[in-house]
């Protein structure tokens, strides 16, 4: 029987020294040694050893090395082996070896520094039955299994496998380098069935489970079909790796060639004295393409665009149409991208740093962060925030401080007064001096393509002829569209879902309501006194300094001067004009300096006076106003923040019935004729004479007679302006009121419930009717501070409007001839 030597990786390390066997190397047979009945067992590493193979084996373990000392001191060279189930295992016991092995004949043993070399002969297969001593060294109890040859009735079954098998092995050495050709013969050199199946499964590069099959099973034919089975899928694994080798490399053929060429083509044109200055711009192009990480879309698109280029004629009109194409297409961040900070406290400190108070977008803000830091995987989609709010609270630099604190690029595209669709989506490349849309020009200025991008004055864009840009940012604002963002002048898909979208917006009613429901309105009421002066203690005192070239060592604003600026020089909901007044005062400093003055100057109240002259609201609004009978004030929303209303009424002697002047719109001239059909409707309940309305005209007017005003919400104050001229009876002082009024005299709710009451604050009221449905805005939206300067009435009736806004009859009432209010 023929016996074969293998090379194979044992229990440490594979030998060195032992060469490949070569067929020739072939033994003949020889009695078989005695196999005890006790073995002494060495784990393998990464190796099964089959009968009659020979293979090198290097043990360098301690229990190892004492188990060769044993055994060839107790003059007994055989041995047994088993694979070690996992190979990372240092001191492997019984239940981390396989149960069958194979019993080998120490043939060589060459003692090393750090290990011992042997080349071991398999012998014969074995199970273990009995577990004998795991320390030092595995010895058990073995019972020795013998070769079943197989039956003549099997005769043409074996031959069948053996061919199948020798077919597939000699396949597997066609498209293998790592098998030598010599192996092709080995299946005719073995005439053992069982061996030629044992040599077969050495020399494949099978893993050690299946190597264990082979050598477990112990009937021929079995062992035939095993091997079959994983010649079959190694054959076909390394056709798939061979094929896709020869496409490697058929590839890395063309373009060395191309390569060749070129430089070719190069050599001749130094020879000649002629430069390519068009091939080396082309190459530059190339390259930009090849590292921009365009999408398949994109790069299919700028592929079939460059090889029209590279065909082009410089001087050709298209050349420059083409070459710009492709310079914005790779010029386009397609993936880069910053990494959020996504530390909650260092982003709540950056906005708290560069903003107060606006807690609700802060919180916003940070909740989004919360759930990008949570969630790891999949997509996180972008919130897309409306920031409404008067002119002057900090919509856009709100902006930018979000995107300091997130650690992303900021970019800010203005829509005012836009009213060209092409703005928004690009034009054509059909066009003379087409470009891309301001979308996809913010992008690529930023140079990332998850940016925080502010849209500012969302609510003034126009539309005429040439299209509506609020139509075309439908799909920009829109989350599950904006993935697929197509520019008309790239027109291949660009993937926006990771910008993070604001807005910004003074009013959301001329903003469609298709593009207002994409986005997530958060609103920004005007600032109170005490964070006006916050504001300007935190943010605008030091900015104004450093603009102006001074220090803080240099000027330093009292408190009482602050106040003073907010109450008597502004009064608005922003702090722009603070700014602009603080500015100035800063500017009058500048001067003092720049003329030699060396002490620091402080502001107070004189400097203030000096550098911004006198006061221009020396008291509160209500109060510089006479309030007779028929004058009531109303609280009124504007873009620009609450503001207070007064109400006029007069009557005269007259049938034209009912007069209203002071540039009021359709609602609100209803709102007066709902209000006197109650009155009419109540007069006996309120004391007036029915008949009065046939002999007297009323006249309602609305200051400042410039300013357009309308809405429904000054219903209450129409009444009650009415019912006090026509009672005589005067409206209590200090006393603002909002609501809409039904004919019925119900007290409907209305909106902007925070800026009209700090607009009535400012203004000295301390008095308020509100609606009873509004007070839940007032609790939530109003600060508390504020809430415990005033007292507000909720109310539901315009019975409750009246008995709360006018003082006890006084006089009679307005049936008797009266001067005009």
């Amino acid at each position: 029987m023929a016996e074969v030597k293998l090379p194979i990786q044992e229990d440490e390390s594979p030998s060195e020294e032992i060469a490949e066997p070569k067929l020739d190397e072939l033994q003949q047979d020889e009695p078989r040694p005695d196999i005890p009945a006790v073995l002494n067992i060495l784990p393998l590493r990464d190796s099964v050893v089959y009968p009659m193979l020979i293979a090198p084996l290097s043990v360098a373990r301690e229990s190892g090395v004492q188990l060769i000392d044993d055994s060839i001191v107790g003059n007994n060279r055989v041995i047994g082996v088993i694979a070690q189930r996992d190979p990372s295992t240092e001191t492997p016991h019984f239940d981390d070896v396989f149960d069958y092995g194979c019993a080998v004949i120490i043939r060589t043993l060459v003692k090393m520094p750090d290990a011992v070399r042997l080349i071991v002969q398999g012998v014969a297969r074995f199970k273990i039955i009995e577990r004998v001593q795991e320390e030092p060294y595995l010895r058990a109890r073995i019972e020795v299994i013998e070769e079943q040859l197989p039956s003549p009735e099997q005769a043409e079954e074996v031959e069948a496998l053996r061919r199948s098998v020798a077919a597939l092995f000699d396949s597997a050495i066609r498209l293998s380098p790592q098998l030598p050709d010599e192996l092709r013969t080995l299946t005719q050199a073995v005439q053992e069935v069982n061996v030629m199946a044992d040599l077969v499964a050495a020399h494949m590069n099978l893993n050690v489970e299946d190597k264990q099959k082979v050598l477990a099973t112990v009937d021929v034919v079995a062992r035939l079909k095993l091997l079959l089975e994983l010649l079959s899928r190694e054959v076909r694994v390394l056709e798939l790796t061979t094929k896709v080798q020869n496409e490697v490399n058929t590839e890395l053929t063309k373009t060395q060639r191309e390569y060749y060429l070129r430089e070719q083509l190069k050599a001749i044109q130094r020879e000649l004295g002629e430069s390519d200055e068009r091939g080396e711009e082309l190459e530059e192009l190339r390259a930009r393409i090849d590292q921009a990480g365009l999408s398949e879309v994109a790069l299919k698109e700028v592929n079939r665009e460059f090889e029209r280029l590279r065909r082009m004629n410089p001087g050709a009109p298209e050349y420059t149409v083409a070459r710009t194409y492709i310079d914005w297409i790779v010029s386009l961040p397609w993936s880069k991208s910053t990494v959020d900070n996504l530390d909650l406290r260092n982003v709540k400190r950056v906005l708290d740093d560069e903003h107060y108070g606006l807690e609700q977008i802060k919180d916003r803000i940070i909740e989004f962060l919360a759930v990008r830091k949570v969630k790891t995987t999949g997509k996180i989609r972008q919130p897309i925030l409306c920031f409404v709010g008067p002119p002057g609270v900090g919509k856009t630099s709100l902006g930018h401080s979000i995107a300091d604190a997130m650690n992303r690029k900021y970019g800010r595209l203005s829509l005012g007064g836009m009213r060209d669709e092409a703005e928004i989506r690009g034009h054509r490349r059909t066009y003379i001096g087409a470009m891309p849309g301001q979308i996809i020009q913010s992008i690529r200025r930023v140079d990332s393509n998850n940016p925080v991008l502010v849209l500012d004055e969302i609510d003034k864009l126009g539309q005429d002829f040439r299209g509506d840009p609020s139509s075309a940012l439908l799909e920009v604002l829109d989350p599950e569209q904006n993935s697929s963002f197509r520019d008309h002048y790239l027109d291949v898909p660009f993937d926006l879902s990771n910008v993070f979208f604001i807005t910004t917006a003074n009013r959301l009613d001329t903003i469609p309501a298709p593009l207002r429901d994409r986005m997530e309105v958060i609103e920004l009421g005007g600032y109170t006194e005490e964070e006006k002066d916050q504001i300007a203690i935190r943010h605008l005192i030091p900015k104004q300094i450093e603009e102006h070239g001074l220090t803080k060592k240099q000027i330093r604003f009292r408190n009482e001067a602050i106040i003073r600026l907010i109450r008597h020089y502004t009064r608005e909901a922003g702090v722009r004009n603070l700014e602009r007044e603080i500015g100035a005062v800063v500017r009058r400093a500048t001067r003092m300096f720049a003329e030699g003055r060396t002490d620091r100057v402080v502001v107070n109240n004189k400097f203030i006076e000096s550098a911004l002259g006198a006061p221009r609201f020396i008291s509160d609004e209500v109060s510089e106003r006479d309030l007779p009978p028929g004058t009531a004030v109303g609280l009124a929303w504007t873009p620009v923040g609450g503001d207070v209303l007064f109400i006029e009424t007069a009557r005269m002697p007259g049938q034209k019935g009912l007069i209203v002047t002071g540039q009021l719109g359709d609602v609100m001239k209803e709102s007066v004729t709902a209000a006197l059909s109650f009155i009419r409707s109540h007069a006996a309940q309120l004391k007036i004479d029915p008949k009065f309305f046939e002999t007297t005209e009323l006249h309602v007017h609305v200051p400042a007679g410039a300013v357009p005003k309308d809405g429904p919400s000054a219903g209450v104050t129409m009444l009650t302006a009415l019912a006090s001229l026509l009672t005589g009876r005067r409206v209590k002082r200090r006393l603002a009121m909002t609501g809409e009024i039904t004919l019925g005299g119900q007290v409907l709710p209305v909106g902007g419930i925070k800026e009209k009451v700090l607009a009535a604050y400012r203004a000295g009221v301390e008095t308020l009717i509100l609606p009873e449905l509004n007070e839940k805005d007032y609790l939530e939206d109003v600060p508390e501070e504020i809430r415990a300067k005033l007292k507000a009435h909720f109310v539901k009736h315009a019975d409750q409007v009246l008995r709360v806004a006018l003082e006890k009859a006084r006089q009679k009432p307005a049936s008797e001839p009266l001067a005009a209010g």
